[in-house]
């Protein structure tokens, strides 16, 4: 079924532009001044067509020639302005960044997240809570039985997998947290200093299930085993494109790359994604396929997939090689050598303060601190610690995942590519600044200071997290 009926008059149009070279219309089609006309008579006859039921269109020619017609048509296509975009929730905090290329002249991409207090109503973030981070209009599905996956580059046998194909195989349900690419928390380093890029607060991160086949059982398909570094031809590693279309790019596609050898390992569980939280996955997410890296960036898990290419060196797309890398406090926009660093992949250990604000007034008396803490490459969270004395003296907060289950890091009753809720309870007499901070299993712990992480694009800022208390009239 086709998802609008404008979807079909664009491809509609395309064909009635390509009519002169068809050998089946007659030859009055061939006057261009009569081309507006028989567009819109196509569209007129094709909006009818599609008010009928199966049975009753099949007796009208223009059926036959939509089902000629629909074999041709895109499954999903990146659209070039924001006119067809997904509704969602008004309590999201936008966050958008104009965007001042031609290619998507005075429009902007939706990135918004949550309130941060959103996030620890629950373990597992509601799909409409979730972070939305795009760097152009959303896709748009056409044809779902038309949409394909193109696999190339260095193996024996290219191929295109359909969703059915992919769905045929074994499914798996990985719990995972993903942050917007790498930019949560970043209007907190932009107060040390300016920094590019969209103004992030701590919500910029989400925790869900995520439903779908492991990239591993999709590249045996295709005789590469598991556990492979390295093709027979040389590949070594697996680039995902997008059918987003960016301004970075030039107009050209979003894209990134992991590791074959990540891409190979059934352990890393790295998804080919249908579902989030139990449900179809919606357009902002990633409809109808998209890659899920655990315990790495949210930039290498990318949208809207159209094409997995084995590739013998790193993808060179934009945000592989000239963004989402750590640089010192000391390199600016003069200087900087983006060739210089790796790209980012995991993510460090982090925490947050979610049930207060930045500046929170209380009432005196006992107060309950809660928030969330999590770390990448499958590290669990070893400790969070809570200070108000700045950091002279600590307490130790407790830590949940599952609801009634007692977390243990790096069990195997855990999710390890998820985050943990923590809660302490805390007497306040005075205002004063809370602080939280994290410890992870590998005995990573937040750095103190913003400063001494600042770096020219705010990625990463994993700073111990601080918000100050003031007494005063409050319903905390």
């Amino acid at each position: 079924m086709l998802p609008a009926q404008c979807d079909l008059s664009f491809s509609l149009q395309n064909v009635a532009s390509r009519s002169n070279a068809s050998h089946c219309h007659s030859s009055s089609l061939s006057s261009s001044r009569s081309t507006p006309r028989i567009r819109q008579h196509i569209v007129i006859q094709a909006t009818k067509v599609l008010s009928l039921t199966t049975e009753q269109s099949k007796g009208s020619c223009l059926f036959w020639w939509l089902s000629a017609i629909k074999k041709d048509m895109p499954g999903v296509r990146g659209p070039s302005e924001y006119s067809q975009e997904p509704s969602r929730d008004p309590c999201l905090k936008v966050n958008a960044k104009a965007s001042t290329s031609f290619f998507f002249a005075f429009a902007e991409p939706f990135n918004a997240e949550p309130p941060r207090s959103a996030l620890v109503s629950s373990y597992v973030t509601p799909v409409h809570l979730f972070y939305k981070r795009n760097h152009g209009p959303i896709p748009i599905v056409h044809h779902i039985e038309n949409y394909s996956v193109a696999v190339t580059g260095l193996i024996d046998n290219p191929t295109k997998l359909s969703i059915k194909d992919i769905r045929s195989l074994p499914k798996y349900n990985v719990t995972a947290t993903l942050q917007v690419c790498a930019g949560n928390r970043r209007t907190a380093m932009s107060k040390v200093r300016n920094v590019r890029g969209v103004g992030w607060d701590v919500s910029a991160i989400g925790n869900a299930v995520w439903g779908g086949a492991k990239l591993a059982d999709v590249l045996e398909l295709l005789w590469i085993p598991k556990l492979t570094s390295s093709t027979v031809l040389g590949g070594r590693h697996v680039e995902f494109v997008s059918v987003d279309r960016c301004k970075e790019e030039n107009g050209g596609p979003y894209k990134a790359s992991i590791p074959l050898s990540q891409a190979t390992n059934p352990d890393a569980d790295v998804l080919l994604a249908y579902e989030m939280n139990g449900e179809i996955l919606n357009r902002d997410h990633g409809f109808p396929l998209r890659v899920v890296v655990p315990g790495v960036i949210g930039a290498r898990s990318v949208k809207w997939l159209d094409s997995i290419n084995v590739l013998a060196e790193e993808c060179q797309g934009f945000f592989m090689q000239k963004d989402y890398k750590m640089f010192p406090p000391s390199v600016n926009w003069d200087n900087i050598n983006w060739s210089s660093r790796r790209p980012q992949m995991d993510f460090p250990v982090q925490s947050a303060i979610c049930s207060l604000e930045d500046v929170q007034m209380v009432k005196p008396g006992k107060v309950s601190i809660k928030g969330y803490a999590v770390s990448g490459g499958g590290r669990g969270i070893e400790r969070v610690d809570i200070s108000m004395d700045g950091g002279k003296s600590w307490v130790e907060a407790s830590r949940t995942q599952k609801p009634g289950k007692h977390y243990i890091s790096e069990h195997s009753s855990s999710d390890k590519w998820a985050w943990v809720l923590f809660e302490a309870t805390v007497d306040v007499s005075q205002s004063t600044e809370v602080i939280a901070k994290a410890v992870d299993s590998a005995a990573n712990v937040q750095p103190e200071n913003v400063e001494s992480v600042w770096n020219l694009r705010g990625v990463l800022n994993t700073s111990w997290h601080r918000v100050l208390l003031r007494l005063g009239h409050s319903n905390l």
